[in-house]
């Protein structure tokens, strides 16, 4: 079970926002923001969704990003965790501030139709090409990044302590958060006494910011399972092992694990979301692949799902007769923990949202799904680093109107359709995470 503050520190965070003023004028600061995103951030978000790139492969976004962050004034050090940039800032004394943006794209065809969309091929890891697509909204990321950066830095005035900006490879993967700390982040830089973040979402309308105090975001495990048999002609199923059919058979039977062994009132899912075998209709393969999504809420859930997960596997391939020397293999290949808010820190800087953004601009967090994040690594609770992680709304009100009416549903992130308002988005962003610097390193 997670350690909290203590009540008295709790207490402290959450009533701070409430009784101190606005640091700043709020109605200059969204000025000075849109202005800049008219004059800069316009043009640096279509060239960030025109040249997305994959997973620990994003050499070019990240040398712009370095560039953009040296503009703006900031000392950068790069190839931190891989393609990782940190920017710091120091201004007298105070807090030391993490801000973080992820930066990867996906390999998917982009289909949403805007005139700018990317048409990007990239060679994986793997030795394959891929179609590349900012599905996910990262370019909002790093774009409202530099917004944020060059704001804050033209109202040093304002605030007082030290800032890292983290720009970080791989969330796709659930490696790049992993890849900086095993790099040395918190002992190269400093160890945060808060750290941020935000995603973009498109389930959200424009203008609405959302953060839970507590859960935000699920864990998530991909494991690979790899199915043996004995390879037979597909006349004479008797004479083999057929790994199609064995495979199928733990396909159906990893569901009993979430209806028949998980607590109902625990969130839990386990999604096969690959299934590859085989080469021609009349050939009983020797192998076949799964890969798996799994998903939950607790971290003693999730050792649970991962244990009965390898167990079931296994077992099923023994039932059906794979002998010894030819067992089902489950392999974990990354994951991540819950991301979990703190519910002091989310306390604090949710009144600061409303208090700032307006009334209206904030809405508590509700999760609509069981997607997950590698910030928690950032912020894992060993590491003592109290975060906080919110969702900006990226889909305007019109285009939920309009699915309710009968018409195009709103793309969900990792669909080639996927589209958000940029300017709304960007800007909201930015506009954010001012409001929460200001608060937690106000000027002396």
């Amino acid at each position: 079970m997670r350690i909290l503050r203590t009540a008295a520190a709790s207490i402290a965070l959450a009533t701070a926002a409430l009784s101190a003023p606005a640091m700043a004028n709020m109605e200059e600061i969204n000025a000075a923001v849109e202005a800049d995103y008219d004059s800069y951030l316009a043009p640096l978000f279509v060239h960030f969704h025109k040249n997305p790139e994959l997973s620990y492969l994003e050499n070019e976004t990240a040398k712009r990003m370095a560039s953009e962050l040296r503009d703006a004034g900031l000392e950068v050090t790069e190839n931190v965790g891989g393609t990782g940039v940190v920017g710091m800032v120091r201004n007298g004394e105070g807090p030391l501030i993490m801000l973080r943006a992820d930066m990867d794209g996906l390999p998917v065809q982009e289909k949403s139709g805007l005139d700018y969309a990317s048409i990007a091929t990239q060679v994986g890891q793997d030795g394959k090409e891929y179609p590349v697509m900012h599905a996910c909204g990262h370019d909002v990321h790093i774009t409202s990044m530099v917004g944020t950066a060059r704001r804050l830095m033209a109202m040093k005035d304002k605030w007082s302590g030290t800032l890292m900006f983290i720009v970080q490879p791989a969330e796709e993967r659930v490696g790049g958060a992993k890849a900086m700390l095993a790099d040395g982040l918190y002992d190269r830089f400093g160890k945060p006494d808060y750290a941020l973040a935000f995603h973009v979402a498109s389930p959200l309308p424009t203008g609405i910011v959302s953060a839970a105090e507590g859960i935000q975001y699920s864990s998530s495990d991909s494991l690979d399972i790899t199915v043996p048999g004995i390879g037979a002609h597909g006349a004479s199923p008797h004479r083999g092992r057929d790994p199609v059919y064995i495979a199928s058979q733990i396909v159906t039977a990893l569901q009993s694990i979430v209806s028949r062994e998980v607590m109902p009132l625990s969130p839990a899912v386990i999604t096969v979301g690959s299934f590859h075998a085989g080469s021609k209709h009349n050939i009983i393969s020797d192998e076949a692949n799964l890969q798996l999504t799994v998903r939950s809420n607790d971290e003693a859930v999730r050792a649970q799902l991962l244990e009965s997960i390898e167990r079931v596997a296994v077992n099923v391939g023994k039932a059906h007769g794979l002998p010894d020397n030819l067992p089902v293999k489950v392999e974990h290949i990354a994951g991540t923990p819950v991301t979990y808010n703190d519910p002091g820190l989310a306390r604090r800087l949710n009144n600061v949202m409303k208090r700032d953004l307006g009334e209206e601009a904030f809405i508590p967090f509700e999760q609509k799904g069981m997607g997950a994040e590698d910030f928690a690594y950032f912020v894992a609770e060993d590491l003592g680093v109290p975060g906080y992680y919110f969702a900006v709304g990226g889909t305007p009100q019109a285009a939920f109107d309009a699915e309710d009416a009968g018409g195009a549903r709103v793309p969900s992130h990792h669909s080639p359709l996927f589209k958000i308002a940029p300017r709304e988005s960007v800007t909201l962003g930015t506009r954010a995470m001012i409001a929460a610097v200001l608060d937690l390193a106000p000027s002396s």
